[in-house]
């Protein structure tokens, strides 16, 4: 799997994070297989030949984690950054050896007082050369600068939950 990462220097609203990657094989069977996923379209390649897609599939969780990763390596570079929520619409299955960009774009930054930080929305999509979409996404995280975050925890009922 190629894991080659960009990442824009500052979060802003157009700033884009993007990361190319191949799903072979190897490592759809690996993911489905950590993630406890056993549908034969991930597994088995005979059955996967005699399904609807000719070959095996990633499985949604996959791109999603991808994805996911993406955007927390993305708002963590200089700040505490916490996922508060994602949707994502699969468009296209994704068959083996497909090469796609994964990408996301800061798409508006709403400052919330009583969470000491920054709503951070993103759109996001898995698309390849192309220009063929396989998913779409949109998701919202909190943000906050690392001084003020740690200083701030008691602030937020986010920041306290993780304190342990």
């Amino acid at each position: 799997m190629n894991d080659g990462v960009a990442i824009a220097a500052a979060i802003r609203v157009g700033a884009r994070a993007s990361r190319r990657v191949t799903f072979d094989a190897e490592s759809i069977r690996r993911f489905a297989t950590l993630s406890g996923d056993h549908n034969p379209l991930h597994h088995d390649q005979r059955a996967a030949a005699a399904g609807p897609f000719g070959t095996l599939i990633a499985s949604g969780p996959h791109v999603v984690a991808l994805m996911m990763g993406l955007d927390a390596t993305f708002l963590s570079q200089r700040d505490l950054a916490l996922g508060l929520g994602f949707e994502f619409r699969f468009v296209k299955a994704i068959p083996a050896g497909t090469t796609l960009s994964l990408e996301w774009t800061v798409s508006g930054i709403e400052h919330k007082e009583s969470l000491a930080g920054d709503i951070v929305s993103v759109e996001g999509h898995a698309i390849d050369d192309a220009g063929t979409v396989y998913v779409t996404a949109t998701g919202r995280n909190l943000v906050r600068d690392q001084v003020s975050g740690i200083r701030d925890r008691k602030v937020s009922p986010i920041a306290a939950s993780t304190d342990t």
